[in-house]
């Protein structure tokens, strides 16, 4: 049998050579008609949106809409406390992730689905448990309050806390992934060579998975950008202290719809920038 008679074998169009085909690439001939349908359907139904944004965009005044005062202002401070929570994020979020892919203790499956928990829960319901927590009358608030006169809500640390409550689950979930694919013999080499497990940590394992810790800040970002229900009921909607960028578009829309999609352009924009500097992460195929 001769080397393009082995499954999978294609001839190579430069050296005539046997190649193999790579999976999940098969005939693009004969495409059923049952699942064509419903894939272009789905395709119109998330791109349409966005193309009717794209249409109805007031193009002639957007440097006006988006050279206001308050704009600036709201995207400022939306660029400030997403940096900040991705910022308490990683701090927090990374040891975390060594710990549920590196440990073995009891209940670490249910420490697991609770570090995810953000990820479905309603962003209002998780503003109103930090509001619970952290408020004046909180279980923790009130502590804070009394011993040290802090207070979190409605204010700009509010809106911090509430970005890094829902946008920590996208860190630790892409961090784990890529500890548990990363090989543990080396940390293991270098403890048997004197190092300490923290050594280990800092000198090779950031190293190997720092792509990984790249793209979980960069989704955390993105989702703390972002972030509307837990922000406006943790820390309100005050201009220039807590109305950010998400929460400036809901009230632009109910007085001036063109500042609202305006402002909906710069939050696409920044969307699409999330997308080319995850694309060859995930969007490319293996």
């Amino acid at each position: 049998m001769t080397p393009l008679d082995k499954p999978g074998a294609v001839a190579s169009p430069r050296t005539g050579r046997p190649r193999r085909r790579r999976a999940g690439t098969g005939s693009r001939r004969g495409v059923p008609l049952p699942l064509l349908l419903p894939g272009l359907l789905a395709l119109a139904f998330l791109l349409l949106p966005l193309l009717a944004l794209l249409v109805r965009a007031p193009w002639r005044t957007l440097p006006e809409q988006l050279g206001s005062g308050e704009v600036w202002q709201a995207l400022q401070l939306s660029l400030i406390s997403a940096t900040a929570a991705t910022a308490v994020s990683l701090v927090l979020g990374v040891p975390l992730a060594w710990l549920l892919a590196r440990t073995d203790f009891p209940g670490r499956g249910l420490v697991r689905a609770l570090v995810t928990l953000p990820l479905v829960l309603p962003p209002v319901v998780g503003g109103v448990a930090l509001l619970l927590a952290l408020g004046r009358n909180g279980v923790i608030g009130q502590w804070l309050d009394a011993s040290f006169g802090i207070t979190l809500p409605f204010t700009t640390t509010g809106v911090v806390i509430a970005e890094a409550f829902v946008a920590m689950p996208f860190l630790v979930i892409s961090v784990e992934g890529t500890l548990r694919a990363a090989d543990p013999r080396y940390e293991e080499a270098a403890t048997t060579l004197g190092a300490s497990r923290f050594t280990a940590f800092r000198r090779v394992t950031l190293p190997l998975i720092a792509p990984g810790i790249a793209a979980g800040a960069v989704l955390a970002w993105a989702r703390a950008l972002g972030e509307f229900g837990a922000t406006i009921t943790f820390a309100g909607n005050f201009p220039g202290r807590t109305q950010t960028m998400p929460l400036s578009v809901y009230l632009a829309l109910q007085n001036d719809p063109e500042a609202a999609i305006a402002l909906s352009l710069v939050l696409l924009t920044v969307s699409i920038a999330v997308l080319a500097a995850l694309r060859d992460r995930w969007m490319t195929t293996p």
